[in-house]
């Protein structure tokens, strides 16, 4: 199925072009493509930039070829992933470019399609994989992982309270029947640990999530894909991401940070040994949110964050 997604709405848009500043017959990747909300845009605010944009969602990217028909001649959409972007642009013929766009997470499109296992809030297969491609589901995670195992990814992941409580009933429940459905994940998870009072995210949505990042390992593919990011821009170059869970925006902030410094020596030493040279300016000393505007009319907006940077 490839219809177009009637709720699918990028976020921070008009925070993307400022940071991303399209210049005439710039080169730009779109690490994320999605539906192709943040292409669409940066396409149209100069009618001479190129987009590469990459998903590893085919069902993304036939959604976001169709969008972007008006811009086909100007823009390329490939399957693949942002940890591979060097050999993708490559592959183009750009050896650097002047912007990357990395809009991190799941889409509201692929949470709105019940096969595709994202949601709590919809009965479907435990799948989750962006990439269908790829051999790895939440049910085979649930069906093979053991208790220890199982807590550590939710704990780490989905910063669960009560993730070994909800572990072990996992592990309990599979020796009766193997996992296959989600109706049936979000059962137990409620019935086990029911929503808290304070807590905004709902603990299934943080089972959910953490399965999620496992499932599709979304932080080391994170981290080799920012540190592609920061070798591919050129001079003058931006990078903006977008990140929707903490553990993202702290993969985020710490590469950029890092790659900002002129010094990480130990600070006890009297002079720099360490002949660090920054490669980027910081942008952002702290993330954008959306405003109140946007939150109201997107709530799935509202936990985004975005941070950039320049290539010096």
């Amino acid at each position: 199925m490839t219809n177009q997604p009637a709720h699918h709405r990028p976020v921070l848009v008009l925070e993307t072009l400022k940071h991303l500043q399209v210049r005439p017959n710039g080169r730009y990747i779109d690490a994320t493509l999605g539906a192709g909300g943040h292409a669409a845009a940066l396409l149209a605010a100069d009618t001479t930039a190129r987009l590469l944009g990459i998903d590893r969602d085919e069902n993304a990217l036939a959604i976001a070829r169709k969008r972007l028909e008006p811009f086909q001649d100007r823009c390329a959409l490939v399957h693949g992933n942002y940890d591979n972007m060097e050999d993708l642009a490559a592959e183009h013929g750009w050896p650097s470019v002047d912007g990357i766009l990395m809009d991190l997470g799941t889409s509201s499109m692929q949470i709105d399609q019940p096969d595709r296992g994202f949601s709590y809030r919809q009965d479907g297969p435990l799948d989750m994989r962006m990439d269908r491609t790829s051999p790895i589901t939440a049910a085979r995670i649930l069906n093979t992982a053991n208790e220890d195992e199982l807590t550590e990814v939710l704990r780490t992941f989905g910063e669960m309270p009560g993730a070994r409580k909800i572990a072990r009933a996992i592990v309990a429940r599979r020796e009766v029947r193997l996992w296959s459905h989600t109706g049936e994940l979000a059962e137990l998870v409620k019935a086990n640990m029911p929503r808290q009072k304070g807590r905004s995210t709902p603990v299934a949505a943080r089972c959910f999530q953490a399965l999620r990042i496992v499932v599709n390992n979304e932080f080391e593919h994170l981290e080799e894909g920012l540190e592609m990011a920061l070798e591919l821009l050129a001079p003058g170059g931006r990078l903006v991401a977008i990140s929707f869970h903490s553990g993202e925006d702290r993969i985020v902030k710490k590469t950029l940070r890092y790659a900002a410094k002129d010094c990480i020596c130990p600070q006890e030493l009297p002079v720099c040994t360490c002949d660090k040279v920054p490669t980027m300016r910081l942008l952002t000393r702290k993330p954008l949110r959306p405003s109140a505007a946007e939150s109201i009319e997107n709530s799935r907006a509202t936990p985004a964050r975005l941070r950039s940077a320049e290539k010096i």
